[in-house]
């Protein structure tokens, strides 16, 4: 005898939710594969005991039933970067829709701890998987682990959080992005010459603003930078990073600070968005072309600041090929399948005003 109460035969489905554990979890209990706890596992087959499921019989309803449903949670707001995300993830409708996969935006404050491990904490019972754009930060590391534990697929999107037990990151390499940009700047700057006016040959101070202290992302890319010009281009020294939190106007004060307090700029390096801010402040103090901007991602904002020279080069990642990759990654985690790591690498792009698409 058992306890079911819906009509029909019984399903996996019917395990998960006695069990309170994703679709893709009791799958991978009843068919003996790894990547599931022990507590878990136990929970899955008192679920099959009590109910009376048989995995047999169930094989070809839950072949022909199964469907998967992820999450993805983004940055609220005017992130454009973070809105090409979400564009791309409905440009991929059909491919989602023909794997059986529902996808549901979730925006959140990723700046604030508290509220992202909030939206983490709701996810169990209704999504097989997650990515998300990751604070490193204690209290987010152990709301993904909890995931993990509960047999969710979890995958940091962007912004990664290493210590934690995601399986796996889609995004760049964002040490080696933020190495670039120090490069770029050492070498637009050139070595230092006095007596020569203008953006080049000058030796001085970068300021640097950053989204969050807490992303990993911006964190990677600081230390990327710095790294380049303390190695390279030691005539060159870095302020000491402030942070915008993305937003253009922020930014847009910062640099008038900024400006005000350092005679000796030369360069400022933008690791996130809100760029718009700053060219603005440059350009109210008529200093457009005369401090040199580095800053990443390709907008419609910071394509027309690369056109008017606000900007002088940006470092730059595919949010197609990322959500791609997310939704080949999830997919392949739920479904037990091995994940191409070739395929999945996202590379760090250079874009200037000579080679834009």
């Amino acid at each position: 005898m058992n306890n079911q109460t819906s009509d029909g035969p019984l399903t996996l489905r019917d395990v998960a939710a006695a069990a309170g554990v994703s679709l893709a979890t009791a799958d991978r209990v009843v068919n003996g594969r790894p990547g599931v706890s022990d507590k878990t596992a136990r929970k899955v087959q008192d679920a099959v005991q009590r109910l009376g499921f048989r995995p047999l019989a169930a094989a070809a309803e839950l072949a022909r039933a199964r469907s998967w449903r992820f999450a993805v949670i983004l940055p609220g707001g005017g992130n454009r970067f973070m809105m090409d995300i979400a564009d791309n993830i409905r440009a991929q409708a059909d491919w989602f829709r023909a794997r059986r996969i529902g996808v549901e935006i979730v925006e959140a404050d990723v700046f604030d701890a508290d509220t992202l491990a909030a939206r983490l904490a709701a996810l169990p019972g209704r999504f097989d998987g997650v990515a998300l754009v990751a604070l490193d930060h204690p209290r987010i590391r152990a709301a993904i682990d909890d995931l993990v534990e509960g047999g969710m697929a979890v995958v940091t999107l962007v912004s990664d959080a290493p210590s934690s037990r995601r399986q796996h990151y889609v995004g760049i390499d964002n040490i080696a992005a933020g190495r670039t940009a120090g490069s770029l700047v050492g070498r637009f700057l050139g070595p230092p010459r006095a007596g020569e006016p203008g953006i080049v040959n000058r030796g001085g101070s970068v300021g640097i603003i950053t989204g969050s202290g807490s992303l990993r992302d911006h964190a990677e890319r600081r230390f990327g930078f710095g790294q380049v010009l303390a190695e390279e281009y030691p005539h060159l020294t870095c302020l000491t990073p402030v942070e915008g939190r993305d937003d253009p106007g922020r930014n847009h004060d910062l640099v008038r600070r900024m400006l005000a307090d350092t005679p000796d700029l030369v360069a400022i390096y933008n690791t996130g968005e809100g760029s718009v801010g700053i060219g603005e402040a440059l350009a109210e103090a008529g200093l457009t072309r005369k401090i040199l901007c580095v800053g990443h991602e390709l907008t419609p904002a910071t394509r027309r600041m690369l056109l008017d020279g606000s900007f002088a080069a940006l470092v730059a990642q595919d949010p197609g090929h990322e959500v791609r990759s997310m939704g080949r990654v999830l997919h392949a985690l739920v479904t037990g399948q091995e994940i191409v790591a070739a395929q999945e690498h996202i590379r760090v792009q250079v874009i200037l005003r000579d080679n834009l698409p």
